[in-house]
């Protein structure tokens, strides 16, 4: 069902609108999907968020719509026995993609557990991440698992998230009604919801900016990692992996047998979270000692 569908048969569209809690214009809530916009639609919509980012945060952004890389299938390996828990990844996942800090959103969440243990429910999700690494215990960082099989697409009943031919699954904030059905499938927490207007200091806000993916969002909807598609799209690393001290994060093309997530893959043992659910995560979690 596409949105024209869901929301047919409402009072109106301001209803509709404002039910959902979604700060957004009658025209940007009514604009055509992303997957169906036309270069003249996409160059529209472009010009009028520049300007509308112009007028809100005083400054310019560079707002692009690069479109996924032929041959290119993007999957993630995270060493544990690296990862020392000190949540730097977090921090620079929040600075890159324009996450709220108040309130706060992160879309990286680093869990410590014992040594042995796999239980999540049992899992700390806060600690002193200056006293790290502690003896006994081993962290593991948990963010969206871009699942071949996501079960999130599955239930958005307006079609505002869907996988891309790189694998990563995004989000048309403009399409986003909020219903939070794609939270409520997700079995890894990896989405947020914005209850609140996001609140980033100016000087804070990066400006080099994806369509899908760390474009300012606004209240009343839903938002995830997308293993940073404005940097990736352009040949580089996502900001978690550059800002890991002891290199546990790994990244790269599936589809390249030189790459070195293939490697990884290739030559570790390696597992998924889980694995049951038959959601087919790309994400992959390895111990190299």
């Amino acid at each position: 069902m596409d949105r024209r569908k869901f929301i047919k048969g409402a009072v109106s569209s301001l209803a509709v609108l404002a039910l959902s809690g979604c700060d957004q214009t009658i025209e940007e809530f009514l604009q055509n999907h992303f997957l169906e916009m036309s270069k003249d639609d996409m160059e529209a919509a472009r010009n009028r968020l520049i300007k509308q980012y112009r007028e809100k945060f005083g400054m310019d952004f560079k707002l692009g719509m690069e479109p996924a890389l032929p041959e290119v299938l993007y999957s993630y390996g995270l060493d544990l026995s690296r990862c020392i828990g000190c949540r730097r990844c977090v921090s620079a996942c929040v600075q890159e993609n324009n996450q709220s800090r108040k309130p706060q959103i992160e879309w990286i969440r680093v869990l410590r557990m014992k040594n042995g243990s796999l239980d999540l429910e049992e899992s700390e999700h806060y600690y002193e991440a200056e006293m790290v690494p502690k003896e006994g215990y081993y962290t593991i960082p948990i963010q969206c698992q871009q699942c071949e099989n996501p079960p999130c697409v599955k239930v958005c009943p307006t079609k505002a998230t869907w996988q891309e031919p790189d694998g990563i699954v995004v989000v048309d904030y403009n399409w986003c009604i909020g219903c939070r059905y794609c939270m409520a499938a997700c079995p890894y927490w990896a989405r947020r919801f914005n209850f609140a207007e996001p609140s980033i200091p100016k000087d804070e806000i990066n400006p080099n900016i994806h369509y899908l993916g760390n474009r300012p969002r606004m209240r009343g909807v839903v938002e995830k990692c997308t293993f940073c598609i404005q940097r990736t799209r352009k040949g580089r690393y996502p900001a978690c992996v550059e800002a890991c001290p002891v290199g546990a994060r790994k990244f790269g093309n599936i589809l390249d047998p030189e790459s070195e997530i293939s490697k990884v893959i290739e030559t570790k043992r390696v597992f998924r979270l889980k694995a049951e659910l038959n959601t087919q995560p790309r994400f992959y979690y390895f111990f190299s000692i």
